[in-house]
């Protein structure tokens, strides 16, 4: 028999009894759709994360100064004032794999612009800090190099702070005040949403860490709290961990055994450990939902076995007329398939349409990929070949006199 012939007689089959074909064809609805939804959503979630990772910066390393004790309480990394300017520029001169460095000096204050007021934190950093983020200006310019050695008193808004501080007003050009003290606004960042910890990356003012330092915090003292670096690609960044721990005990003076000064944190590690966590996630989702797929198979199974019991005499006929076993057999794997394939088609607009309505009224990350249309779309026929073997198997098996007996 053709091909196109055994698909008509198997739709012929299916269409005899439309409800039950209908019901058998659930399970691989439910399954095909349950397997789109779940993996969308943990690809979304994915991809949300590894966006919030790129807003970040690539390849960055953070280098923290040591805690000081005070009273016998350890303060904290950054405390200490054991990391000064000359160690940067040090980094940044001696590592082969290190492309830019900045000081991260922190700060908080209220900025005030005419009745509008906003709290916020400071970063005072040098003009190397976009680079390193990966952060593009919106509007105007960044501070220079010269702002940094003259201690300007200039700064860069985020976009939340510029936002509620100069509402429908260009903020660029504009005097704000800190701290009673006046300064330019020379940019404003474009957005970059919230951190993975969830907190905003745009509620932020820049200034040059000279400015922090000497007019902000009023400190004579030009020790550094931390600094933030970017390496020539995210493999160099564990290269990069170890020279710069190499340079600093030198630098420090800390002999063999001593326990360094401060800490260096590589975030490729944070990064790497995010998207394993959300690829275990999509990964669990597919299981648990695949799962459904496999119940729906055995309906495939029962169903079919149904299917020849109540035909045994009909194949015998076949038998009869000269239809080999290999025809029979595929006759009924044809039936199995076209049950699971027209399933897997109505799971995948199910399963994508679910997906669209969860990303639209609950406000969670989906993503509906090719790929996961075609392996779910592959699995359903699969499952069908496989469940609908042994009910095919059965059939060709048959005694030809024994089926026409059958009554």
């Amino acid at each position: 028999m053709k091909l196109w012939a055994i698909l008509k007689v198997a739709l012929r089959a299916l269409s005899r009894n439309k409800m039950r074909s209908l019901l058998t064809m659930l399970g691989i609805v439910i399954g095909v759709g349950a397997v789109i939804t779940m993996v969308s959503i943990g690809q979304g979630a994915q991809n949300l994360v590894e966006e919030q990772i790129q807003s970040m910066g690539t390849n960055i390393l953070q280098v923290w100064a040591g805690s000081r004790r005070f009273g016998g309480i350890q303060m904290g990394a950054g405390t200490s004032g054991t990391l000064t300017e000359e160690d940067i520029l040090a980094i940044e001169r001696e590592s082969s794999v290190v492309q830019a460095v900045t000081p991260i000096i922190r700060s908080q204050g209220q900025m005030v612009f005419g009745n509008q007021n906003w709290f916020t934190q400071i970063q005072g950093v040098n003009d190397k800090y976009l680079k390193i983020r990966a952060w593009p200006i919106q509007d105007g310019e960044f501070f220079t190099e010269g702002d940094i050695q003259a201690a300007a008193r200039v700064v860069v808004l985020g976009k939340t702070v510029a936002d509620n501080l100069f509402p429908g007003i260009d903020p660029v050009g504009q005097i704000l005040r800190v701290r009673d003290l006046p300064f330019r606004v020379v940019g404003v960042l474009s957005s970059k949403g919230q951190s993975m910890m969830g907190q905003d990356q745009d509620d932020i003012t820049l200034m040059p860490y000279t400015t922090v330092q000497k007019k902000v915090r009023g400190r004579a003292n030009l020790s550094i709290e931390n600094a933030m670096l970017s390496t020539v690609s995210p493999a160099a960044s564990y290269v990069a961990e170890k020279q710069i721990s190499e340079i600093l005990r030198q630098r420090h003076r800390i002999r063999q055994g001593e326990p360094d000064d401060f800490t260096v944190r590589n975030l490729s590690d944070i990064a790497e450990t995010a998207q394993q966590t959300t690829t275990i996630m999509t990964l669990l989702l597919g299981s648990i939902a695949a799962i459904s797929l496999l119940v729906g198979g055995i309906g495939i199974m029962n169903i079919m076995l149904v299917s020849v019991t109540e035909r045994t005499r009909e194949i015998g006929i076949r038998m009869a007329v000269g239809a080999r076993s290999g025809q029979i057999r595929l006759q009924f794997l044809t039936e199995s398939l076209v049950l699971s394939l027209i399933g897997g088609l109505i799971g995948v607009l199910l399963g994508a349409g679910l997906a669209i309505v969860i990303s639209r009224f609950f406000s969670w990350p989906t993503l509906v990929s090719s790929l996961s249309v075609l392996v779910s779309f592959a699995f359903a026929a699969a499952v069908g070949i496989f469940f609908g073997y042994y009910p095919a198997h059965k059939a060709a098996s048959l005694d030809p006199i024994e089926a026409l007996r059958y009554e």
